[in-house]
């Protein structure tokens, strides 16, 4: 079984990064696009992780818990992540309020730059979605409870848009794709879905290309 990494696709997807199959490693590594099926070499950097101090408030108290991140992370102020504690095995979906690096405030850095996050807990988190249309992939997002649960196979309705889950990157790192697997919202990175074009009524025909076929009206 090839492995897989996550990297944009010049074909179908030049700006979201899309599930690829190695086909060969090393120095100049080699993919293809599970979307597209289009092979292309591509630049795969060695993730680092780094353990964050997160400060939290929720209502009125305020609490310190650690949460992982990766050198593939880019945070900013007003961003909505999700803090998973490992040591208390505490899940805590926040609003970053500030963002410490060193002495300094930020409101942007990433992961391998932070010392400390401030955030305020939310009961709501925003999933991204990468929505495959045609040959291209474009982003959405869709805000739910932290427990709303998204089924592979099953269609969800994302800024008026019809969608089928294909995919769902867990925050773990972990990619699943078998039908019926359900999982919260506060556990996912990214949903891949297609989006549900259905036909409008008649298929194109018309009361005048359905006579002669038995129709009367």
């Amino acid at each position: 079984m090839n492995d897989e990494v996550e990297v944009v696709c010049p074909a179908c997807s030049p700006k979201i990064a899309v599930p690829h199959d190695v086909l060969k490693g090393g120095q100049n590594p080699v993919v293809q696009c599970q979307e597209c099926e289009n092979v292309h070499p591509a630049k795969i950097e060695k993730v680092k992780t780094f353990n964050v101090k997160v400060i939290i408030s929720k209502g009125d108290e305020s609490f310190t818990q650690t949460t992982l991140l990766t050198s593939e992370e880019d945070l900013m102020v007003e961003d909505e992540i999700i803090v998973d504690d490992g040591e208390s095995d505490e899940v805590y979906p926040i609003l970053i309020t500030a963002i410490e690096s060193g002495e300094k405030r930020l409101k942007k850095a990433n992961a391998s730059e932070i010392s400390t996050i401030w955030g305020r807990a939310i009961d709501e988190v925003v999933v991204k979605i990468a929505v495959h249309r045609g040959k291209k992939t474009e982003p959405l997002h869709k805000r739910v409870p932290g427990g709303y649960e998204f089924v592979i196979g099953q269609e969800e309705t994302v800024d008026k848009t019809k969608i089928r889950i294909k995919k769902i990157k867990i925050r773990d790192g972990t990619l699943e794709s078998k039908t019926g697997i359900a999982i919260p919202a506060k556990f996912i990175k990214r949903i891949f879905a297609e989006e549900i074009v259905r036909k409008s009524w008649g298929d194109g025909k018309t009361q005048w290309s359905m006579k002669g076929k038995g129709r009367s009206w």
